[in-house]
């Protein structure tokens, strides 16, 4: 777990900062979370402006959210600009985007942005909590009805790709795709925790990408990962 806090992250629910500029989304997305077990929302805002102040006040506080969910297409600022600066400033915090089909485009953005993942806002509620999940262990979280179409297009041609990682390069960017954290990959490699830190790191580099949700959609576009699976 990334999840930062006074308090250890792990005796304690998920905190979970909700934006969407719909107050209907806004309280369904608090109602669900409301009922489980391990999360609690501790604020929300209509637009990106209002995130960041709400952000930074229960960072102030002491009481720094884990994970932003955050719609892409909002008046005022937009998700994509929160995105970015909710990365810059709370390195600890993860956000993953909430879209529409239609808005594919703006997910590219979000993820180069450093969004940790995506949902597609008719996503089942499970899915909702196994994506705010995945972003807080430091995983990778992708919509299935639209991984295949980003996968064409989020990772533009470059000069290196895959075939610059060494074997065991190739083996963790796999378990990357997968979602796995990087305690997670030590475990199913029976390597150190910093040791799979180091070949993420490094895998990142070679592969001239932001964000392991990138390097996830290169590996599956590139075909040694498999795509997730239609819900």
């Amino acid at each position: 777990m990334r999840r930062p806090g006074a308090d250890d992250p792990a005796q304690r629910p998920v905190r979970v900062f909700v934006v969407d500029d719909h107050a209907v989304v806004r309280r369904g997305l608090r109602s669900y979370l409301a009922v489980v077990d391990d999360m609690e929302v501790v604020g929300e805002a209509a637009d990106g402006q209002e995130a960041l102040e709400g952000i930074a006040a229960l960072v102030a506080a002491g009481r720094p959210p884990d994970v932003a969910l955050m719609d892409l297409l909002m008046p005022g600022m937009d998700g994509v600009t929160a995105t970015a600066a909710i990365t810059q400033r709370h390195p600890e915090m993860e956000v993953v985007a909430m879209t529409s089909f239609a808005e594919a485009d703006l997910v590219h953005d979000a993820l180069t942005a450093g969004a940790a993942g995506y949902l597609l806002k008719d996503a089942e509620a499970d899915e909702v909590a196994a994506a705010i999940r995945a972003a807080c262990r430091g995983g990778v979280h992708l919509a299935p009805a639209i991984a295949k179409q980003l996968t064409r297009s989020l990772v533009a041609p470059r000069p290196q790709t895959v075939d610059s990682l060494t074997g065991r390069e190739r083996e963790v960017l796999v378990l990357v795709a997968r979602g796995l954290s990087n305690q997670q990959i030590a475990d199913s490699l029976v390597i150190s925790e910093r040791t799979a830190r180091t070949h993420v790191s490094n895998i990142l580099g070679k592969l001239e990408v932001a964000s392991r949700t990138q390097a996830a959609l290169l590996a599956i576009r590139e075909g040694i990962a498999p795509a997730p699976p239609a819900s």
